[in-house]
């Protein structure tokens, strides 16, 4: 697992820089500024919990915790869930999407409470 998260928080960071500038020039121009910012959030999230399942894979080669392998499952989930929904909605209009997103920002939540409970309890052994 400890590699899966590794490799995965690294494409996630890669796609989030790609996803980046492609939306600071490709969508530039083409979407509204609110739009734009839509899909800045997107990219911010990504970004910040592809680090988080890097730091989650590094900390499983110390402390194996079936909660730090929860937390690693979650921020993906919530990353695919969170930023995917916010990518679509922005590329496509479909604005039903808006309704799946908060599902992801629960699991990236869960997420940060699955790696604090795992750490913690890991340490306790």
């Amino acid at each position: 697992m400890e590699r899966l998260f590794i490799s995965t928080g690294a494409l996630f960071g890669f796609l989030a820089v790609a996803g980046g500038a492609f939306g600071s020039h490709a969508l530039k121009n083409r979407l509204s500024p609110d739009m734009l910012q839509v899909f800045e959030v997107g990219v911010r999230y990504q970004m910040y919990h592809a680090l988080a399942l890097v730091l989650t894979g590094f900390i499983l080669t110390r402390f194996q915790s079936p909660a730090l392998t929860w937390a690693g499952a979650f921020f993906i989930a919530g990353v695919l869930i969170f930023s995917g929904t916010l990518y679509i909605l922005t590329l496509t209009g479909l604005r039903w999407l808006g309704a799946i997103t908060p599902m992801g920002g629960t699991a990236l939540l869960i997420g940060w409470l699955c790696l604090a409970w795992g750490a913690w309890s890991a340490g306790q052994r």
